[in-house]
């Protein structure tokens, strides 16, 4: 039998006691003060967090992939993160990986027993191809969840890197990874609804990772996306911003440019601020690793 009674994100919160008495006022303001104690949680172990990002950036530079393992909401929010990074980073759909216990099926719908398998997560990582280039990252709000624990200890026997987020301090995705991440956020309003600030650490978290590991890629140039790909009408609106905003140019210049670039924001920018053709841009690009800062010889303040 399973005791949960140790877990803090198990506890019963003191202060909600009382949740189905509140107004819906009452109600959303103490669901507002507890989330404010998230952050801090997650101050709490950025260190931890900006190795993560480190080692994702290096494995994915080395031709890996970064990998997200979970179950429940901390898979859904694995594949969440995922599934941005295309559009936003311009990278290949199968470099950030989301794996959910159950598959698909199970982001809508929970899948019996899935994450309670032993032998289910390195299935599916091995379907996946890993490789010991590959860095692996577990979530489990709880901490203990095998589906991810055994996923975590197959990584490593593959000679990957591997890193857990969980919410309990101790946790065994922690023990069983090379990193671990535990912000300790609390009992929940709802006892034992992980969803609430359990997951929002876990989805700050991924943001951090995710985003800090595509801007040292070269992703980003200042605070802009410059691969942001252009799939509907407001995103091309919003690739001109980024080229003049990049460059101090008109829109009719931006517009101009992003077309002789086939779209492309980093080689518009480029062609822009150093006079350059499409072609010549995109070698300079590719010379200096696709890194507009590194392009410009531009140092950082």
């Amino acid at each position: 039998m399973i005791c949960l009674d140790s877990y803090l994100t198990e506890a019963r919160n003191p202060k909600t006691t009382n949740l189905d008495c509140m107004s819906a006022l009452q109600l959303v303001a103490a669901m507002n003060s507890e989330d404010a104690k998230v952050a801090p949680a997650v101050a709490a172990v950025l260190p931890q967090v900006a190795k993560a990002v480190e080692t994702a950036a290096q494995c994915i530079a080395a031709g890996g992939r970064l990998i997200y393992l979970g179950a429940g909401t901390s898979g859904r929010l694995g594949v969440l993160d995922a599934a941005e990074c295309p559009p936003t980073f311009g990278v290949a759909p199968g470099l950030v990986v989301g794996l959910i216990a159950g598959g698909s099926a199970a982001m809508q719908t929970a899948v019996e027993g899935a994450e309670d398998s032993e032998t289910l997560a390195g299935q599916d990582l091995a379907a996946l191809g890993l490789t010991s280039q590959d860095f692996v990252v577990g979530l489990a709000a709880s901490g203990r969840t095998p589906y991810v624990v055994h996923g975590l200890l197959y990584a490593k026997s593959i000679g990957c890197h591997t890193a857990a987020i969980a919410c309990n301090p101790g946790s065994q995705i922690g023990q069983a990874a090379e990193l671990a991440i535990e912000p300790q956020v609390g009992p929940e309003v709802l006892t034992g609804s992980t969803r609430l600030k359990a997951g929002t650490a876990q989805k700050m978290i991924l943001n951090m990772i995710s985003t800090g590991c595509m801007v040292r890629q070269g992703h980003a140039y200042e605070n802009l996306m410059v691969n942001l790909q252009a799939t509907n009408a407001k995103l091309k609106v919003r690739t001109e911003n980024i080229v003049m905003q990049a460059t101090g140019c008109e829109r009719r210049a931006a517009r101009d440019a992003l077309g002789r670039a086939d779209g492309q924001v980093k080689t518009a920018i480029l062609m822009l601020l150093l006079h350059l053709p499409a072609g010549e841009a995109r070698a300079k690009l590719h010379q200096h690793g696709g890194k507009i800062r590194c392009a410009l010889q531009k140092e950082c303040p």
